[in-house]
């Protein structure tokens, strides 16, 4: 056996052997991140995403309830907001059911509104009036009821008072309410012109999220007695003339909101002064599907009887 020691390789050799296992821990590694790339591309991870394509999305209370007349707002006005939760490109709808009892009186109006993409309003209704003991003064029997039909179009011009909250501008819509009642010759008996008329209306809203503080003002041509209950026009005063509304309400949280509005109406008849409206009122929306609002009503003087005050109550469902 030799007794040499052992030397090792000449730095050469050295140096081919370590550059051999530099080029197979590179090949390695490029092989590894395509086999890594190739699974990300070829398996991919699958999302599901929610479809509200249909319907979805505003705040809760910002679609509003319907007014007596059928129009998405408050109680007694319209709002630019157009009625049901559908946002842009999506379908809202609801229904409703309103009982106003005052002194001398009561109204029941229901009916239903459907909002298209955010854009346009279409509503339909009925008030059903009772003129309870008073239609038995005049001599028209106990619980003589006058009804009327009211279909509306919505139409949002521009601005969004949700959405926009860096802009002062408020949402606009322009609304129209065509309205027909069933005793054309009881109205024209105490003075009307007619028992059919059209509204016309403009409304402005804008929502101040910071404060929760809804503010709304409508301007509506009109020449209706009454909401168009005691007719059209009239032997003090005929045509068309210029009325404000306004409504203003407080969230206190996301589901409760309470308010006031005020109504201003023309006086045509001489069979009484017609007084202005204003409520305050209390709103409650615990879901998309319900609304439920409370309040107290002064619709001022109603042919031959003063001031009539008392209870509103109104249940909306909807999404």
């Amino acid at each position: 056996m030799s007794s040499r020691p052992f030397v090792g390789p000449p730095p050469a050799r050295r140096f081919l052997v370590a550059a051999c296992f530099a080029t197979f821990a590179c090949s390695a590694s490029q092989v590894a991140a395509q086999e890594l790339s190739d699974l990300q591309v070829d398996e991919p991870v699958e999302t599901v995403e929610p479809d509200n394509r249909v319907t979805g999305g505003k705040l809760l209370l910002t679609a509003g309830v319907s007014q007596i007349e059928g129009a998405g707002g408050g109680g007694l006005t319209p709002w630019a907001l157009i009625g049901g939760y559908g946002e842009s490109g999506q379908f809202g709808a609801s229904a409703y059911y309103t009982r106003v009892d005052v002194d001398d009186y009561s109204l029941d109006s229901y009916g239903a509104l459907v909002g298209i993409h955010d854009r346009v309003e279409l509503s339909v209704s009925r008030q059903v009036f009772d003129t309870e003991v008073v239609g038995a003064a005049l001599g028209l029997g106990r619980g003589f009821e006058i009804r009327q039909d009211t279909l509306g179009v919505k139409v949002k011009l521009f601005g969004d008072a949700i959405l926009e909250q860096d802009r002062w501008l408020p949402q606009v819509s322009l609304g129209v309410q065509r309205k027909r009642n069933d005793r054309g010759a009881l109205v024209r008996a105490i003075g009307a012109d007619s028992d059919s008329g059209t509204d016309v209306y403009l409304s402005a809203t804008k929502l101040y999220l910071s404060q929760g503080v809804l503010v709304n003002g409508t301007l509506r041509y009109t020449e209706a007695n009454q909401f168009g209950i005691l007719g059209f026009g009239g032997d003090r005063r005929d045509g068309h003339s210029l009325q404000f509304e306004g409504s203003v309400a407080y969230l206190l949280n996301r589901t409760l909101a309470v308010g006031a509005e005020y109504r201003t109406k023309p006086d045509n008849l001489n069979i009484a002064t017609e007084d202005d409206a204003w409520d305050v009122f209390l709103a409650w929306t615990p879901n998309r599907h319900v609304a439920l609002t409370v309040a107290y009503v002064d619709l001022g003087n109603i042919v031959i009887r003063d001031r009539q005050r008392g209870v509103y109550a109104s249940l909306q469902v909807g999404f």
